[in-house]
């Protein structure tokens, strides 16, 4: 396992510190081919973030939240294959799988200035390193929802860590070499 994940595994499931937090990825399908089969054999809960019946062709590039257990076979898997690949962020919580599902579908819709509805890849994180500083504490509020913090990979690798500090944004950083 790369430095990296070793760090975000820490930052996810500390042995020391805050109390224990469900820790949930959002990934998304569409990035690489395998990640749809690893989540369906994965074992561990997991839901759609589109819902209705949906085409098998969707299915295999569609957004999913996946509750993630420490040490389990997809977790590593996920850490080690996905984290420098962008195959999605993960989200600390203590919420129910069910109740994430239904704040993250609402992000999924946007409109753009002329009214046009488009879809918001929140879940990518180059996007939401980048769109979340932007945001106003309103905005936060809307984003984060039941999430208590979101973490994910960084420009370079390293391990970002977003939380709500009052109404701002709270940004730690950690790179596998140390705290940054």
């Amino acid at each position: 396992m790369s430095g990296a994940a070793a760090a975000a595994r820490e930052v996810m499931w500390p042995t020391t510190g805050r109390a224990p937090w469900s820790v949930f990825a959002i990934l998304d399908a569409a990035r690489n081919k395998a990640i749809y089969p690893a989540v369906k054999t994965s074992g561990l809960p997991y839901t759609c973030l589109y819902t209705g019946k949906l085409p098998e062709v969707l299915l295999e590039a569609a957004p999913y939240l996946v509750k993630l257990e420490k040490g389990s076979p997809f977790t590593e898997q996920l850490l080690s294959e996905g984290w420098g690949d962008h195959w999605g962020i993960f989200v600390l919580a203590n919420s129910t799988l069910e109740e994430l599902r239904r704040h993250f579908k609402r992000l999924l819709r946007v409109k753009d200035p002329e009214g046009k509805t488009l879809i918001f890849r929140f879940y990518d994180p180059r996007v939401l390193r980048v769109f979340l500083p932007t945001c106003e504490s309103g905005e936060l509020a809307m984003m984060f929802g039941p999430a208590l913090m979101f973490v994910q990979p960084g420009e370079a690798g390293e391990v970002l860590s977003f939380f709500r500090d009052g109404g701002a944004l709270g940004v730690t950083g950690s790179k596998a070499n140390g705290r940054g």
